[in-house]
């Protein structure tokens, strides 16, 4: 392999959250016997709603990818791939919040039946899995900011409150799978959750498990993703320090990726 491993990555910003698990990697991507053990380190290993413990395995079921986890807990997984193995790695540190995302989807394979198209209840829960991001901010009105697309201001005035007040956790494997070498455009689909000041006084791994806690009501809630709850777009090239960009605060005028909220005009 080629470039950077993985233990380079630790100390980059949106990788933090896998820092432990990218060091441990070291400078190549481990096999998928070593990458299954990671599982049990520090443990225990993820498993299903039902218990089932999960295992990598080299190609999905028959029964197909998310129904094939859920009848065997293996979760197919190639040979030295940088995408799976960033989804190994949510695994790991979100394990309730992927368990629920598999039962979602075979709740709604179940409602809709097998011969049925996905529907927007799968989509967008493929969406979240592949691209979710989540905000979190002791301040509110900083979420606001960001609902009001005042990119400016959130990512760059602003910018004294992230990691006291305000910080971007990644969930989507395909977005960190992207990240090693981010490009113009590259947007996470975001949650958004106020805290309280308290939280950012925690280790980030204290953080870690109740927000994996709050994921999963929130992904098997039918009202939720896919239900009407709407995820909000975020430029991640405009998180200070992602790119050196980020320190001109001209930057942000970039429609390319800064795009202002399109207004809808009202109705006659």
């Amino acid at each position: 392999m080629s470039g950077p491993g993985p233990a380079d990555f630790a100390d980059r910003p949106l990788f933090e959250s896998y820092a432990d698990g990218l060091r441990a990697s070291g400078g190549q991507l481990p096999s998928r016997e070593l990458l299954d053990a990671m599982f049990e380190r520090p443990g225990p290993r993820p498993c299903l709603l039902d218990g089932s413990p999960i295992h990598l395995v080299d190609a999905p079921q028959p029964e197909g990818y998310e129904a094939g986890i859920a009848v065997s807990g293996g979760v197919p997984t190639r040979e030295f791939d940088w995408h799976d193995y960033f989804n190994a790695l949510v695994w790991r540190r979100f394990p309730r919040a992927k368990a629920a995302l598999n039962a979602a989807h075979i709740a709604a394979l179940q409602e809709r039946g097998p011969a049925a198209p996905r529907g927007p209840r799968r989509d967008a829960l493929t969406q979240f899995d592949e691209c979710g991001v989540v905000v979190l901010a002791s301040e509110p009105a900083l979420l606001d900011v960001l609902r009001g697309h005042c990119w400016r201001e959130f990512f760059f005035d602003r910018r004294g409150a992230w990691g006291r007040a305000i910080e971007v956790i990644v969930f989507g494997h395909a977005t960190l799978d992207q990240l090693r070498a981010p490009f113009v455009g590259l947007c996470g689909k975001a949650l958004l959750r106020a805290v309280s000041p308290a939280w950012f006084a925690q280790p980030l791994a204290a953080r870690c498990e109740p927000l994996d806690l709050w994921l999963a009501d929130v992904i098997a809630d039918p009202a939720g993703i896919g239900g009407g709850l709407r995820l909000q777009p975020l430029p991640l090239l405009g998180v200070p320090g992602v790119v050196a960009d980020s320190d001109n605060p001209d930057y942000y005028a970039d429609t390319r990726q800064f795009r202002p909220l399109r207004r809808v005009a009202p109705t006659a």
